[in-house]
């Protein structure tokens, strides 16, 4: 039986513990530094207190560590994953080699036995790649987002003794992670060091090798949203066991509504496979809301080569949130106008729409009657015809600012008496713990029936995880007086027990990142562009060196912007999506381009990126031209 885990994103440890409640199985959160998005940091206390919340439902917290790491911080960093190994985390996600150098050695000197997670931030598009990484140590990897689910498939059948992990929900960067420097070039804010200054959402012209232009201003580096939630089940078969949705820097609302969403299609794969998966941690979840992915922050969706193909991928026109396509405008008035679709509105709502000139603008409604919206301030370009999306749902949001969900362990309680002692044993169920109780009480014979008394007495869990899914009385119990101060009793020690119990369970589960086989050689992925190994540190240096790679160049962020031989500016984004394919022009289909190449994208201060079509790889390079 094969554990399916869905893996959320905790901006904060009231999202953490949202994610939990509405059915994830695992969360991932920001360390105080030394993660990918800066911006999302958070205390080692809330992680401490998200690790015992989690625990309890035997669901995981692995915690970011994924940013290359400078001379003068390893020692910091070395102290920060000693106190995450201490409190309880289950894994971190790394980037850069020097840690896995230093969990390596306090995995031999002190017992250090946290997991570790090649964070896709090492760039794993191939079976080479994660094969090397699992002889160092790695017990998981997150796939590249690019891959397709045969990609996926022939890694997992050429690597299969390791755990794969794979996006399925959010925004999406349109480089392969980690190997993107275009923030870094403009910016100086490094991607790799949590402080991506989103260049990939900005507006550019494109270019011909004349300088001519070939479109106007466009965001053709900005795609859509992922969303894979048809396709859970097929990942499954194809060996991914985690499925990670995209989202530390997004609230509590979005949290909630996209776990809960993702949850329940995950029930639904691991009800059809006829045992053959089932979900990684315990817990029913009862929701008080209908999870519609379409109301959360979304771009628009896109499976994103999930078939192999790259349609319907951009979204060029905007890289702000579109939301639900709501209908048309039909009538417009001075102060008013109405809507023909068949959604219906209230006060409060945000919607927008494209005008005449392809640019997205929005609006609040201020009051709604029907399909009759009056807006705060009347939008001048909205004309009839228009499509009308709602980025901003008045009622789902006020619906997710409340409790949404609970999350309790389903138990059976099998109550029994013998030699004056009452015997109470709780079964968690569909699994094989059980915790066991007794307690010593004067035991008499009933004037009156007390199995209904008693049922009640032990069904009292409301202040704890656990649920009686079913309460069974002994026959020879039913007849006794049992004080309820006895039955509450003994109903406590057993929640103690299985408290305990369920501790011990998260505690002993395999976290060893050890490693029996022999490292292979370096996968030559990177064999034309040193600085892409992204060394930042001297013991990174030292550790490719030990692996047959003595003369790595420095990272990108630390100065090494070496052109490409040849070529004559340093390579900022290797991306799968391609703008001519966006435009209609993919060699492969043997369309030729009407404009002379090399084709650019030029910033409004005039700063140019050379782009390059290496059709044989289906990749776009993106190049600093000046």
């Amino acid at each position: 039986m094969t554990l399916l885990e869905l893996l959320a994103p905790a901006r904060n440890l009231s999202c953490g513990i949202a994610a939990i409640d509405h059915g994830a199985d695992a969360v991932y959160i920001g360390a105080p530094q030394f993660g990918a998005r800066a911006a999302a940091g958070n205390t080692l206390d809330d992680i401490k207190a998200l690790c015992n919340y989690a625990h309890r439902f035997l669901a995981k917290v692995y915690v970011t560590v994924n940013t290359i790491v400078y001379d003068h911080e390893l020692e910091e960093v070395g102290s920060l994953m000693d106190q995450l190994a201490g409190m309880g985390v289950d894994a971190i996600l790394v980037q850069d080699m020097a840690l896995v150098r230093m969990a390596s050695e306090r995995k031999r000197t002190a017992g250090w036995g946290m997991a570790l997670h090649a964070s896709t931030q090492t760039d794993n598009r191939t079976a080479e790649r994660v094969a090397w990484l699992r002889s160092l140590g790695f017990s998981r990897v997150v796939l590249a987002r690019e891959l397709s689910l045969k990609e996926m498939a022939d890694i997992h059948r050429q690597v299969p003794d390791i755990e794969l992990e794979a996006f399925v929900h959010g925004a999406l960067c349109v480089s392969y992670s980690g190997v993107c420097y275009a923030s870094q070039y403009c910016f100086g804010r490094s991607a790799n060091r949590g402080e991506c200054a989103q260049f990939c959402r900005l507006k550019f012209d494109l270019t011909d090798a004349a300088g001519q232009r070939v479109d106007g201003q466009r965001y053709w580096l900005s795609l859509r949203d992922m969303c894979r939630i048809s396709h859970l089940g097929e990942m499954a078969e194809a060996g991914i066991i985690s499925f990670k949705i995209e989202g530390r820097l997004k609230d509590e609302a979005y949290v909630k509504n996209v776990v809960a969403a993702y949850s329940r299609q995950l029930d639904k794969v691991v009800a059809e496979s006829d045992g053959r998966f089932c979900r990684a941690s315990l817990g029913k979840v009862s929701l008080a809301f209908t999870p519609d992915l379409r109301k959360t922050f979304n771009r628009g969706f896109t499976g994103y080569f999930i078939d192999g193909t790259g349609d319907d991928i951009a979204s060029p026109d905007t890289p702000k949130a579109l939301g639900e396509y709501v209908g048309k405008v039909k009538e417009v008035r001075r102060d008013s106008f109405n809507v023909a679709g068949l959604a219906s509105f209230a006060n409060g709502d945000g919607l927008c729409f494209f005008d005449r000139d392809r640019t997205l603008l929005g609006f609040r409604v201020n009051r709604a009657e029907g399909n009759r919206i009056y807006p705060q301030k009347m939008p001048r370009q909205l004309r009839p015809g228009m499509a009308l999306y709602r980025n901003a749902d008045a009622v789902m949001d006020k619906m997710l600012s409340r409790q949404s969900a609970t999350r309790r362990i389903p138990v059976m309680m099998h109550l029994m008496a013998a030699e004056g002692k009452l015997r109470l044993e709780v079964r968690v169920l569909n699994t094989d713990m059980l915790v066991d109780v007794e307690q010593s009480v004067a035991l008499q014979e009933a004037r009156q029936p007390q199995e209904e008394n008693m049922r009640q007495q032990l069904s009292r869990l409301g202040n704890t995880v656990y649920e009686a899914s079913e309460v069974v009385i002994d026959r020879g119990v039913a007849a006794l007086f049992v004080p309820s101060s006895a039955l509450s009793d003994i109903r406590r020690q057993a929640v103690e027990a299985l408290d305990q119990l369920l501790s011990d369970h998260s505690d002993s589960s395999d976290q060893s990142n050890s490693s029996d086989h022999s490292a292979p050689p370096m996968p030559p992925v990177y064999s034309r562009y040193s600085y892409l190994y992204n060394v930042a540190n001297e013991t990174a240096r030292q550790f490719y060196a030990d692996h047959g790679l003595p003369h790595v160049g420095k990272a990108f962020e630390r100065g090494n912007i070496h052109p490409d031989a040849g070529k004559g500016a340093p390579l900022l984004m290797q991306c799968r999506h391609c703008i001519r394919r966006l435009l209609g022009y993919c060699s492969k289909e043997g369309k030729k381009m009407p404009w002379r190449e090399p084709l650019s994208l030029a910033l409004p201060d005039g700063r140019h990126f050379r782009l390059e079509f290496d059709c044989r790889h289906c990749q776009m390079l993106v190049y600093a031209e000046n």
